[in-house]
């Protein structure tokens, strides 16, 4: 038996063992993807392989806090129903696997087909190590069982000029050769490492396809570069970056030159937890996107009941016609509605309360801006019975900003807050998951997710204003694997 085989099989007993001690889970959501057992962090792998969706992602089986990374691995038809499959990859080798009290294992990447098959791409970490980071692969014959090949790690060691700080390998293919692009770090400024290949086994690098120009975080993480449309996008992790947590460049990519200029870039999404975000190419044309639903300096409540992390729901990035980006939930979340209440034209002129309640919802609301004096506008979600916790969706007409305030949701505090452009109608849809709430803004212009941690009893909808406004349409679900 090989050392990756032993250490799959010992992680995989362990989960089957923890499962059956049943642990309550109060917080655990109805609809968003979360492990079996333990820690979870940044999606890894997305791809949609022989039909099938592949959601792989950052695994600490052993523990509800960050350790040593392993690969977790689910499987989908669909997006929403997700099978757990066997750990895909575990530290087992010289290049990943460290001494104990250190940091060490299989850390984030990207998956492809070639040839049928599937491939993963990863970094091997050890902490005390140098290099500390190399970029490794591991292919399949059955898509569930990895192995590594004894040619790792394929890209030993980072390019001279770049920082220590070198990982998170993100490989597609364009015009018939494979590119990858690692994060790292150059002269203090964070930037996207390229490389090319003909074989996906040797790689020549190309110089970086982007730096940051001292604004934009010193080190890039989760590099992700593709086409979308006319244009291509660059989507990183930026660290010490002001207020970014994930950023989306849009500009031009010259594969002849190896570089991408960005004519502009935005948030990905503006909540406090939202970080790693990764993308892929679905076989219906969709980029689809998931990313770490946490963020790395945010309260774990759940950590109490062994388990820490969850993922987004999907959503589909696009340009419009003005060329400005936008996300949207994947169509397929509508396969979890379970009856509906819907209202128009309500004269909202202080609260109403819709007869549906719960703690996994969808909500569609829009408010007619044209004709009132309104300064606050917005809803509650999560209410307790009393009325002294909920989270609180309002748009702020004087400022022109959407807020979701925490102060009052259970466990957490804060107030995050995106600008929109000006507009005639609000369009706010909503998903409340027990212990998330994202907020997706006009059609997908801007996105706010947050995890709250309310209590059980927390369940009602409330629509307030401070003045007469009216909902022109008001939809809510409950939703149910």
């Amino acid at each position: 038996m090989n050392n990756h085989k032993k250490a799959i099989d010992k992680a995989n007993t362990y989960i089957e063992e923890k499962i059956k001690e049943k642990q309550e889970r109060t917080f655990q959501p109805s609809y968003h993807f979360t492990a079996p057992v333990g820690w979870l962090n940044d999606p890894n792998g997305l791809i949609q392989h022989k039909g099938i969706y592949h959601l792989f992602y950052q695994f600490h089986p052993y523990s509800e806090d960050w350790g040593p990374m392993h690969w977790g691995h689910a499987t989908s038809k669909d997006l929403v129903h997700w099978e757990h499959q066997p750990v895909a990859l575990a530290p087992s080798e010289d290049y990943e696997l460290g001494k104990a009290g250190e940091g060490y294992g299989c850390f984030s990447g990207s998956a492809v087909t070639n040839n049928d098959q599937l491939v993963l791409f990863y970094t091997g970490h050890i902490d005390s190590k140098n290099p500390k980071e190399v970029q490794c692969m591991a292919t399949t014959e059955d898509g569930i069982h990895f192995e590594k090949p004894a040619i790792n790690p394929i890209i030993p060691n980072p390019p001279e000029t770049l920082s220590a700080d070198f990982r998170d390998p993100k490989v597609w293919a364009y015009d018939g050769v494979w590119y990858m692009v690692v994060g790292t770090s150059e002269e203090g400024h964070g930037g996207a490492a390229l490389f090319q290949s003909k074989d996906l086994m040797d790689w020549q690098y190309c110089g970086l396809a982007a730096k940051s120009d001292g604004t934009l975080g010193d080190m890039w993480e989760c590099p992700d570069l593709f086409p979308i449309q006319h244009k291509h996008a660059l989507v990183v992790s930026p660290m010490n970056m002001n207020g970014g947590k994930n950023i989306m460049m849009v500009g031009d990519m010259d594969y002849k030159l190896h570089r991408f200029t960005k004519d502009y870039f935005v948030e990905v999404d503006e909540g406090f937890d939202f970080y790693a975000a990764q993308t892929f190419l679905d076989e219906k044309g969709r980029r689809i996107l998931f990313a770490w639903m946490d963020q790395w300096e945010t309260e774990f409540p759940t950590k109490k009941e062994g388990w820490a992390g969850a993922m987004t729901v999907p959503r589909v990035v696009s340009l419009n016609d003005e060329g400005e980006v936008r996300f949207q939930p994947v169509e397929e979340l509508q396969l979890l509605r379970k009856g509906k209440e819907q209202h128009k034209h309500v004269e909202l002129t202080h609260s109403f309360t819709p007869e549906t309640s719960g703690q996994s919802l969808e909500l569609k609301v829009n408010f007619d801006l044209s004709n009132t004096n309104s300064e606050g506008i917005g809803l509650h979600v999560l209410k307790s019975e009393d009325g002294k916790e909920y989270t609180e969706i309002k748009y702020d007409t004087s400022s022109g900003e959407v807020l979701v305030d925490l102060n009052r949701a259970g466990q957490i505090s804060g107030i995050a807050s995106a600008k929109i452009k000006e507009c005639d109608e609000l369009s706010l849809h909503i998903y409340v998951d027990r212990c998330s709430v994202e907020v997706f803004i006009n059609d997908g212009e801007k996105v706010i997710t947050n995890r709250v941690y309310p209590d059980k009893g927390s369940n009602r909808i409330e629509l307030f204003a401070d003045s007469t406004v009216n909902v022109s349409d008001l939809q809510i679900w409950s939703l149910e694997k």
